[in-house]
């Protein structure tokens, strides 16, 4: 396996790097979790299901538009941990001294009916452990 970064920084360029990807065989995409990749994230899911490529996603909410698979935080749970450090604040804790935290909840979600299109078959082993499965 040979990974291949894409450096992407305006939106021009998303097209130009997957079709240039697509190129090779057996590829794939695993999209990093930055706001450029959100923002264009319709543009980036569509292009995947064009070329036939699998790829990973940091949000379920990309999954549930259309991406194969994704794996992140719980941005719920996210949100919680934040809430309660604003709490904390608001009631007379210094920021400097709350502990920095990292996410403890990922979620796994998978498409199947992307994978059908893209002619991938998902082990039920790796559906098993996913936290939710779209039909």
């Amino acid at each position: 396996m040979e990974l291949r970064p894409v450096d992407i920084r305006r939106a021009e360029g998303i097209e130009r790097a997957v079709t240039a990807f697509a190129q090779a065989p057996n590829g794939g995409l695993i999209i990093a979790n930055t706001q450029f990749a959100f923002f264009h994230r319709e543009l980036i899911i569509a292009l995947a299901a064009r070329y036939r490529l699998p790829a990973v996603y940091p949000y379920r909410s990309l999954v549930v538009g259309g991406g194969l698979i994704s794996y992140g935080t719980n941005s719920a749970d996210s949100y919680r941990q934040a809430a309660r450090y604003i709490d904390r604040i608001l009631k007379g804790e210094k920021p400097a001294d709350l502990p920095v935290q990292a996410p403890t909840k990922y979620e796994l979600v998978i498409n199947l009916r992307t994978a059908k299109a893209l002619g991938l078959e998902v082990p039920l082993t790796v559906r098993a452990r996913a936290n939710e499965v779209i039909e």
